[in-house]
């Protein structure tokens, strides 16, 4: 699992910071407590708006297990098939093979001690439900907390409904939320009848709170009256509580001006959390002015309708799940819920274009944030995509313009399930001109994808449709992609020869067209290693040396660090051990950073390899037990490669030269016991600093002129792949 820390605490864990003061609620937080303790399902259920989530977060924070606490909010899915890959994403797991997500989850979560609050499921009853009985008869270390408004259903589920506040707290809760805003309410009377005008359900307290800036008590008391008459036929008897909770945010919204309701209404195409960009774009115009969105959303924050959130990719905002619903009706009604729905995929096919650009850039660690932090939004439109009629190519392109995220970010899995989802012939329809590129696009990140994985037929499939296609359309492109990853299937199945002309092909047609981006760079990093291990080393170095002159000029560095692990390999076999560790210990460091398991393990195991060079075999055969530990997630191991296991075999033999069998795999044992964050950082403390690579002992010489690189900085760079 990636490294998520929870503040405060030693262990591991995601759960978000609370953005105000947690106010009363003491015995439900002790009976929950307790709850969790003695039981490994617990559910809290209740009416929307009555502070489950607030109370659960605040219950698992202080859940004492080994491994840690994990969130996964559920609200923003629309499909319930997409559960699993949210958990996987939420436990920030990396796998590169053909296992599902439920496997994958099974795999990486065995013999571990932890928690996972599972927030807003009741949508996604079904699914959750199913996941959760598989989850817990298999892995008798977990623990679920389900937050939703109904329960699972499960045998050995603890239920704990949660009532709203009483009286006391209800207006403790008040009175903070308004001293927050700068009202204080002090004694007043009217604060009490208040709150219990509200059934004490903390939502529409804030809701009622957030008024104080134009209302006094009094006011808010004698307006919120009127509308409960108006809705209980003229009397002050109690409404049901989930026709309080509607009543107050529906008077919220009357008190809100024309353009506060409008922004309101379109913010609930969203998914998650969005920021003020995407909101700028999708729900300005049509009465709303983009230069007033900033004022009016700021409003809506005043009024507890949207909350304001401060993550690692900036401010981003977000609306409460009842809140959304309440304004989504709105949308409905009024006739716009299609064309805002079409902005909204229209925004992020547009930012996925741009982050596929700026991948190719110094930008690369933030990309990968944005999107990461996207990832709601994004299946939302790839789902309008594939739902609607005559857009199955709409789909295609975004989910090949993902291509860098599934691929160098860890997200093979789900990258496949979209790119699947869009080549399915009855997603796509009849078909038209326009889907034609698209497709061939969403067909070779397809065969890339499924290569990573370790699935060769499948990948041979899609690569050799694509090439059928793209020559029938006369597409260069396609056809240079196509027979790029073709090359590449051919170098992991240890076909050097037929690898070494189809990247030289490839590389040839990248230049006609003047492709430059970090595809093509990876092309001759490819072409490289087919060189190396043919035995050529002077031109895998200077291969792998015009990669890394292009890389350091754009700054891009996902190729590069492939790049060093060829320049490492070419110096360990040189004998420069000093220089193939710094080279090795870059590599691992960007590889780990962009969550790349498969660069991470491959500059684990020829790390392993220097280290036994340098007589240290204790510490290669951890190392090498560490890798062992990785493999499981990334596939078969060396792609069961002869040429790509050599450096492993070699390392082997060696280390058990020096320590006997029994020693070996002792201490292969100990590096199997290292989590992956543990190995890489044990990894890269090495024996050198990397600030400063030392230069090659010896120059390389390839007996002749110094060709133009494959991926010249002189040509078109920077542009969409494919």
């Amino acid at each position: 699992m990636r490294d998520h820390q929870r503040a405060g605490s030693p262990q591991g864990g995601n759960l978000p910071a609370e953005s105000t003061a947690f106010v009363g609620r003491a015995a439900e937080l002790a009976e929950l407590a307790e709850a969790l303790r003695l039981t490994r399902l617990v559910t809290v259920t209740g009416p929307g708006g009555v502070g489950k989530s607030r109370l659960a977060a605040r219950a698992a924070a202080h859940c004492p297990v080994r491994d840690g606490v994990w969130h996964v909010d559920l609200a923003p899915l629309r499909d319930g098939g997409l559960v699993e890959y949210a958990l996987v994403e939420a436990l920030g797991l990396t796998d590169h093979t053909r296992r599902g997500p439920r496997e994958t989850l099974l795999a990486h979560l065995a013999g571990r001690e932890l928690l996972l609050l599972l927030d807003g499921f009741e949508h996604l009853a079904e699914a959750c439900a199913d996941l959760v009985a598989d989850l817990l008869a298999r892995l008798p270390g977990l623990r679920i907390l389900a937050v939703g408004r109904r329960p699972l259903l499960l045998a050995g589920e603890r239920l704990l409904t949660l009532a709203p506040l009483g009286e006391e707290e209800a207006v403790e809760l008040f009175a903070d939320r308004a001293a927050a805003l700068g009202v204080p309410v002090g004694d007043d009377p009217r604060v009490p009848e208040l709150c219990r005008r509200l059934d004490g359900i903390p939502l529409a307290l804030e809701l009622a709170a957030g008024r104080l800036r134009a209302l006094s008590p009094g006011q808010l008391l004698e307006r919120l009256d009127d509308r409960f008459r108006l809705l209980a036929g003229g009397t002050r008897d109690a409404l049901p509580r989930h026709r309080t909770l509607r009543t107050a945010i529906g008077w919220s919204h009357e008190l809100c001006t024309a353009p506060e309701r409008l922004l309101w209404a379109r913010l609930t195409v969203f998914a998650g959390q969005f920021d003020l960009d995407a909101v700028e774009y999708v729900c300005s115009g049509h009465g709303l002015p983009a230069e007033d969105v900033l004022d009016v959303l700021t409003e809506l924050i005043a009024q507890s309708v949207v909350t304001r959130e401060e993550t690692a990719s900036g401010t981003r905002y977000r609306m409460l799940d009842t809140i959304r619903a309440y304004g989504a009706e709105w949308l409905a009604a009024t006739g716009d819920a299609e064309r805002m729905r079409r902005r909204h995929r229209d925004w992020y096919m547009g930012l996925a274009t741009w982050c596929e650009l700026d991948w190719f850039s110094p930008r690369q660690a933030e990309v990968a944030e944005r999107v990461e932090a996207e990832l709601p939004n994004l299946r939302c439109a790839l789902e309008h995509c594939l739902s609607e009629p005559g857009e199955a190519h709409l789909g295609q392109y975004l989910a090949g313009s993902l291509w860098f995220y599934w691929v160098g970010c860890g997200r093979l899995a789900e990258g496949r399930h979209w790119l699947g989802r869009s080549l399915e012939p009855a997603t796509e329809g009849t078909g038209h001109r326009a889907g034609e590129q698209p497709r061939l696009k969403a067909l070779w990140v397809l065969g890339y994808v499924a290569i990573l994985q370790g699935d060769p037929v499948p990948a041979l499939a899609a690569l050799t449709e694509c090439r059928s296609e793209a020559e029938r359309l006369g597409s260069a492109t396609g056809i240079a992609y196509a027979e790029h990853r073709t090359g590449c299937l051919a170098l992991v199945t240890d076909d050097m020869a037929r690898a070494e002309r189809l990247l030289r092909s490839a590389l040839e047609r990248y230049r006609e067209i003047g492709e430059l981006n970090s595809n093509v760079l990876m092309a001759q990093v490819e072409l490289a290693m087919t060189r190396a291990f043919q035995g050529d080393l002077p031109d895998a170095v200077r291969l792998s040396e015009d990669v890394r002159r292009v890389c350091e000029d754009h700054g891009e560095r996902w190729a590069l660090s492939y790049a060093l692990f060829v320049l490492a390999y070419a110096a360990w076999a040189q004998e420069d051990l000093p220089r193939a560790r710094a080279l090795l210990t870059e590599c691992l460091g960007s590889a780990h950073a962009f969550h790349d398991l498969l660069g991470s393990v491959l500059a684990m195991e020829l790390l392993a390899l220097v280290t036994a060079s340098e007589g240290d075999a204790v510490e290669a055969a951890v190392l090498q037990g560490a890798a062992a530990r990785m493999w499981p997630s990334v596939g078969l191991p060396l792609f069961g490669s002869a040429h790509y296991s050599g450096p492993h075999r070699r390392c082997e033999a060696m280390a058990r030269e020096r320590l006997g069998d029994a020693r070996y795999e002792e201490c292969l044992d100990r590096g199997r016991l290292l989590e992956r964050s543990e190995a890489v950082t044990r990894a890269l403390r090495g024996r050198r600093s990397l600030r400063a690579v030392p230069p090659p002992r010896r120059a390389v010489r390839d007996g002749g002129t110094t060709r133009q690189p494959a991926a010249s900085p002189t040509r078109k760079g920077g542009e969409t792949t494919g």
